[in-house]
């Protein structure tokens, strides 16, 4: 638990007076240094819903202040979820791209998408048993037992597990090809086409 001393905030002024604080354990602790957007800025500028934006806050994906009953969420957090961090190689932003896109199949066809992905780790878990990719392709194993939100935390996000596991990928074959040029196209064309 952290809190800000009464005195740095509020210099004493000779008045008596009685404060009470209260601390909640987990809560989101953000310096709020940066403009604060609404939800629905947030979500105009991630172009999506505003409940998208509010479930991003619940799941912790997104941190956020309250503001009275409203979240308020930092324009670099935002930002930040538009424009993957420096950390991720050219390879890894392009395997980004491809997996977000395999997201938009989740979320309209779970079934058919997720059966795909077990049917290829059936397969791939046979060939690489003993390997470095068959510890991940059972995190992937993992990740679809858990259901349709771990699965596309995964496919979505730039942390380092996501990261590494979209290079294990068992979603081939969910994107047509020509699904895929075109993404790679327009993935070249955003600027990701210099040398890594």
């Amino acid at each position: 638990m952290t809190g800000l001393l009464l005195d740095e905030v509020y210099p004493p002024t000779g008045i008596a007076s009685v404060v009470f604080l209260a601390f909640v354990a987990h809560a989101p602790i953000m310096e709020t240094g940066g403009e604060l957007l609404t939800t629905g800025q947030a979500a105009k500028l991630l172009g999506s819903s505003r409940q998208q934006v509010v479930n991003l806050c619940e799941r912790g994906d997104l941190p956020f202040v309250k503001v009275g009953k409203h979240r308020r969420i930092e324009r670099s957090q935002v930002e930040a979820l538009i424009h993957p961090g420096p950390g991720l190689t050219r390879d890894q932003v392009k395997s980004l791209w491809l997996h977000q896109a395999v997201a938009g199949r989740l979320v309209t066809d779970p079934d058919e998408v997720l059966g795909k992905a077990r049917e290829n780790l059936d397969r791939l878990l046979r060939q690489h048993a003993d390997t470095m990719a068959g510890v991940w392709l059972k995190r992937w194993q993992d990740k679809i037992d858990e259901g349709v939100n771990s699965v596309l935390r995964a496919l979505t996000s730039d942390d380092p597990e996501s990261v590494e596991l979209r290079q294990n990928s068992p979603f081939a074959g969910v994107l047509s090809q020509p699904q895929r040029t075109k993404i790679l196209e327009s993935f070249t064309r955003s600027g990701w086409n210099r040398a890594a």
